[in-house]
């Protein structure tokens, strides 16, 4: 089936489909083609654009209008340019079609996470400029690689780097989730991401025999005791109405390694879980859990982290905070209702920039916010 004819359709929709056509899916995306794509958007808003190689073919792009008072710090409008994967087979259209039905919903990958977002800070700069408008704050928008993967090659480098220090970011808005109502969802913290792989090691031999101390056995354990916690943090949530998903720690079992042949018990098994821990959790006891459980499993059973964070901050959501009593007022101002601000689920660029973020005027911070929208599928 072919997208719908773009006849009546608003500018900004026809860009975003655009952009959601750009294949920036892991493992391999084209970021190539991204970059192009907004070298574009900056040369017609008359913005300047930078690029940052922070690693081989890596590359932030900062799209930069100047504000009247360079002395101020700035506001960052951040969002990654990576998808995740797809499993076509489970999708009603190519999800990079940008497929629109008759009443207007958008099926493509990245629609939700987070192209859409990328296009609403470009269509509010160009309607603001379009109207004339000039801020004393200078206004940047980035737009990082490798989030989806850990923001190893993408915004923990750039933070590193002194072109991030040059923007002296005061506050920023990055990712956040999808509003069911009109009214916006706003985080004021995020969960840490653990990453973590456990291996085991136990006795090998072949398949027919009942060999004791297996690898299997003993990641058995492990996983088990996860899932336990697992069951108990889901329930926590659900039996507290009060509770949003983001105050309780989440975790999945994401992948299990090991193994030649069918006949023969392997000496080594592994598990890979995504833990997105709540940021009121002591993070030095948790890590001293997971040490316990796998030492519970018996010996040779240890784990690693692919990522770890261990700076979880919290922008405050009163007055005593300027940038959030500026930000709420104009929501007021404006008839936005807000939700009551709470701990998203987890993500990642922000998580980087959150504890290097300059003061220059006012705290760094983390803060997320997602405009409602209308894309059906991520």
């Amino acid at each position: 089936m072919t997208s719908q004819s773009l006849e009546g359709e608003h500018p900004s929709v026809t860009l975003f489909r655009q952009y959601l056509r750009i294949r920036t899916v892991q493992p391999e995306p084209d970021y190539g083609a991204a970059i192009a794509f907004l070298e574009e958007r900056a040369h017609q808003l008359g913005l300047s654009c930078q690029k940052v190689e922070v690693a081989p073919g890596y590359v932030v792009t900062v799209l930069t209008w100047p504000g009247t008072n360079p002395t101020l710090s700035s506001l960052l409008l951040n969002s990654h340019t990576d998808v995740v994967p797809v499993f076509k087979e489970h999708w009603n259209h190519d999800p990079f079609e940008a497929f629109k039905d008759p009443e207007g919903y958008i099926y493509a990958r990245g629609a939700q996470d987070m192209k859409c977002v990328s296009i609403q800070y470009l269509e509010a700069v160009r309607r603001l400029k379009a109207e004339g408008h000039r801020f004393p704050r200078t206004i940047h928008m980035t737009f990082v690689p490798d989030e989806e993967v850990g923001g190893h090659q993408g915004m923990e480098l750039f933070v590193q780097r002194p072109e991030f220090q040059a923007l002296r970011a005061g506050f920023a808005l990055d990712e956040g989730l999808a509003n069911p109502t009109k009214a916006f969802t706003v985080f004021y913290s995020e969960r840490s991401p653990w990453w973590v792989r456990v291996t085991s090691t136990g006795r090998p031999g072949h398949g027919s025999r009942f060999i004791e101390d297996t690898a299997a056995e003993k990641l058995h354990k492990v996983v088990s005791s996860i899932l336990a916690f697992r069951e108990k943090e889901r329930q926590r949530l659900q039996s507290n109405p009060h509770l949003k998903e983001g105050a309780v720690t989440s975790v999945n079992l994401t992948k299990l390694e090991g193994g030649v042949a069918y006949n023969v018990v392997p000496a080594t098994m592994s598990a890979s879980f995504d833990f997105r821990v709540a940021p009121d959790v002591d993070l030095k006891a948790f890590e001293e859990q997971l040490q316990d459980w796998c030492q519970a499993a018996g010996e040779g059973v240890t784990f690693e982290f692919a990522q770890k964070w261990t700076e979880p901050q919290v922008t405050p959501t009163d007055n005593s905070d300027p940038w959030w009593a500026a930000f709420s007022q104009v929501c007021k101002d404006m008839l936005f209702p807000l939700q009551e601000p709470h701990s998203g689920t987890g993500g990642l660029s922000c998580c980087y920039r959150q504890p290097l973020s300059p003061r220059g005027g006012g705290p760094g911070s983390g803060f997320l916010a997602h405009e409602p929208h209308t894309c059906a599928a991520a």
